[in-house]
Parts: C-alpha cells; structure tokens; sequence
C-alpha cells in the first residue's frame, strides 16, 4: 500500500506544538485595517489552537 502524501497547503497554515497541539493564524489582518479598532487588531496577532475533530483530521493531512 502506497504511504499517505503529506498536503503541502496545510502544512503552511498550520503547525505543530512539542506537545502535538495544532496552532492555526488567525484570519482579518492582511488589509482593511483601518475600519479595526487596534484592540482588536491586537488579538488577531495571537495564534489559535485547532481543537476537536478538524486537529485530528489535520494530523493525519499532515503525516502524523
């Protein structure tokens, strides 16, 4: 059986803690900035944990 391709798409959006927690970006901070208050624009610079069904489905997307 052939081994399972790693996508190469998820691989750049999302990444591994040491732990094995999935870390995503956060979405609404490329451009339109200025109608963002900067509390908000703040926020939007932390990183998120993917949890539930989608982290088990993006580790195995991912090869691990």
């Amino acid at each position: 059986m052939p081994k399972q391709k790693t996508r190469k798409s998820i691989v750049r959006r999302f990444r591994f803690t040491k732990t094995g927690k999935v870390i995503r970006r956060q979405t609404g901070r490329r451009h339109l900035k200025a109608g963002k208050s900067q509390k908000r624009l703040m926020n939007l610079k932390k990183t998120k944990e993917v949890t539930g069904f989608y982290a088990k489905k993006l580790r195995k997307l991912m090869g691990k």
